[in-house]
């Protein structure tokens, strides 16, 4: 039937979006025919025609060979599954129409209009070049509006590929592609949040999850727990999307949040501090709807690290003041880290030798350890979602070394050391690079860099975030004020440089803090 209306479409001179149209109209109704099948009908190609069609076209944008099939096509044409934004840009592409002719609202994420000409077809070739924009423009780009009905499957399999380079031994670095991947699950959840029968036992199983990824945290290279997070936090939102029980809905809420949270500080890590707040933002938005004070202030907690590492400290105190406040007097980890994250806000405000800012300071850390004691042995345990003691000592050391009390916080850090792990590395390295910034107050300078190259160097591969980098950096830029052409300060310099960080996308323009 189709093959007819098709001869007589083009008999009588009607365009391929016309016959397209009309398959689906009289096609449809006995057999199913969707929109976007009408137009490879139209067109009189096979799946394995479309299929090669889009795989150019990834060629011509110097991308990676795309994973659609024609099972994947299929199910498309079936309504078994939609396609994502990046592959639907694709087939609106081949088919020189836009979304809503294939039978899926909203705009395409290009912006612009595909009826042009000079796209695949050589038939329909006019000489005029192709005005699609950047390809990484496209993977970046956002558009507002409800979630697609795939439920982002395609931007997991991003993240699975990904992880999956990074298991094999690959490199991989947070690029325009892996970010909007990132950025569009976490706008699913939001989407979730706002509008919205998971079994029991399956929310054990993400609790169990979002457990075991605090607990590999410190140890785990960020990208790749970023992949992991990020696709169980996918798994959460698609369970949310319809309405559970008040019970079943708090729990998924709480996980929500956490993954949330816990992806804002990876993001932290990898200095994306725009992302950062991003998820921050939805994690609060998820406690919220739990009403639970403590996992409210926890968010807000982490958030304040933000701009303490990236933007203004007296924001970074103005949000710890507020967690200390939502906490109130329930024990609870933000009990003990909002007045750690003031002391190191007051310090980075008032620098060193100041007495009233070290007295001041010291009583926030006084009243972190008194609310220490009083939190619940879980939390003391849990290195994401609580507050640990070695935590508490290294971030200690860290306010002190800002105030300039060298000799004391030395001694903190040290013992702070001898908390951690062999497997731990990112909290180890920042204490390293803490103790050599003592060393330089202290005059040693030689020590100090023997010290802070011994921690750059020791780290592994795909374990050097942007937050490493940066206090790396610091550490010579105190070496550089006082002896600005110290013996090995270049060499450092060039070590810090030499192996590939986690880097990620248009944030060079910021000075380390």
């Amino acid at each position: 039937m189709a093959r007819q209306i098709r001869a007589r479409g083009l008999a009588a001179g009607r365009s391929s979006a016309q016959i397209a149209e009309e398959i689906h109209e009289k096609c449809g109704p006995q057999f199913g025919t969707s929109r976007i099948k009408g137009h490879r009908l139209a067109h009189g190609i096979a799946l394995a025609d479309v299929i090669e069609q889009v795989r150019a076209l990834f060629e011509r944008d110097a991308k990676p060979a795309p994973g659609i099939g024609e099972t994947l096509l299929s199910a498309y044409e079936s309504g078994l599954k939609r396609p994502g934004p990046e592959y639907l840009h694709y087939l609106c592409t081949v088919y020189r129409v836009e979304p809503v002719a294939l039978g899926y609202e909203g705009p395409c994420i290009c912006g612009h209009g595909h009826k042009m000409p000079g796209v695949v077809r050589g038939d329909l070739q006019e000489g005029k070049p192709d005005t699609s924009p950047d390809p990484h423009e496209l993977l970046t780009r956002q558009v507002g509006g409800k979630s697609s009905a795939d439920g982002g499957e395609e931007d997991e399999n991003v993240l699975r590929r990904t992880l999956l380079g990074l298991l094999a031994g690959g490199a991989a670095t947070l690029d325009g592609q892996v970010l909007g991947s990132v950025e569009s699950i976490r706008r699913r959840m939001d989407d979730t949040l706002v509008s919205a029968t998971v079994s029991p036992a399956m929310l054990d199983q993400w609790e169990e999850a979002t457990v075991g990824f605090g607990r590999q945290y410190m140890n785990t290279p960020p990208l790749r727990l970023l992949c992991d997070v990020l696709l169980e936090f996918s798994s959460v939102r698609k369970a949310m999307e319809r309405r559970q029980p008040v019970d079943l809905q708090e729990r998924l809420c709480r996980m929500a949040a956490q993954l949330a949270g816990l992806s804002g500080m990876i993001m932290v890590n990898l200095g994306d501090h725009r992302m950062a707040r991003s998820f921050f933002r939805t994690g609060r938005t998820a406690a919220d709807e739990t009403g639970d004070r403590a996992l409210r202030a926890w968010v807000t907690a982490r958030e304040a690290l933000v701009p303490l590492y990236y933007g203004d400290p007296r924001e970074a105190l103005n949000l710890a003041k507020k967690s200390r406040d939502m906490a109130g007097q329930t024990p609870c980890a933000a009990q003990a880290m909002a007045p750690v994250v003031e002391a190191r806000a007051i310090a980075m405000i008032s620098g060193a030798g100041k007495k009233d800012a070290v007295d001041q300071a010291k009583r926030a850390l006084s009243r972190a350890r008194a609310a220490f004691s009083q939190m619940p042995a879980v939390d003391q345990e849990d290195l994401a979602f609580g507050y640990t003691e070695r935590q508490l000592y290294f971030h200690q050391g860290d306010a002190l070394v800002r105030l300039g009390q060298a000799m004391e916080a030395d001694l903190i850090l040290e013992q702070a050391l001898t908390k951690y792990a062999p497997s731990d590395w990112l909290d180890p390295a920042l204490i390293r690079f803490d103790r050599a910034k003592c060393k330089v107050i202290e005059g040693d300078l030689g020590e100090a860099l023997a010290m802070a190259k011994d921690a750059i160097v020791g780290l592994g591969e795909g374990c050097r975030p942007d937050i490493l980098v940066r206090r790396a950096l610091e550490v010579a830029k105190l070496i550089e004020a006082k002896a600005p052409d110290y013996p090995g300060l270049k060499d450092y310099l060039e070590t810090v440089h030499a192996a590939p960080a986690v880097e990620p996308v248009g944030l060079r323009d910021f000075d380390p803090v």
